[in-house]
């Protein structure tokens, strides 16, 4: 491996405005854990810990990166679930959020999308997220 090559697969992630890492695309666990680590500060501790509950709530749940975001899909039936980190909060987008009970809190532009934000001090209801990503996860997905 060259010095230049070296340096490249040391170099940690750019990190675009809102503080969300720039991760290569990519099928699959590792650009996945990829995002997770290279989440700033205590967002990375957070989607690690959305990383596992999502694996045991799914537990063949598919995995990517696109567009610098961590996608959670079911092989055949596309995206469930993605997450982007902003400067404040971490978003949760469930693709088919208006069929789910209850539904998530806040609206999207898409009519079927609704978010779920994560700010520093807030509490994990793991049971509420777990609902939301078994019910998400057994409805058709988003196909990019």
């Amino acid at each position: 491996m060259t010095s230049k090559a070296r340096a490249k697969a040391t170099e940690k992630p750019v990190l675009l405005s809102g503080g969300n890492p720039q991760i290569a695309k990519g099928d699959g666990d590792a650009p996945v854990q990829a995002y997770i680590a290279a989440m700033p500060g205590w967002k990375s501790d957070v989607g690690q810990q959305l990383d596992t509950l999502i694996g045991r709530a799914v537990p063949n749940v598919q995995k990517a990166v696109k567009w610098n975001s961590p996608l959670y899909g079911v092989e055949g039936q596309g995206f469930f679930l993605g997450l982007h980190c902003f400067a404040k909060y971490i978003k949760l987008a469930f693709f088919r959020g208006a069929a789910l009970d209850p539904v998530p809190p806040v609206a999207s532009k898409d009519a079927n999308t609704r978010y779920f934000h994560i700010h520093e001090d807030d509490p994990i209801d793991e049971a509420q997220l777990t609902a939301w990503i078994r019910q998400a996860a057994r409805l058709p997905g988003w196909t990019p």
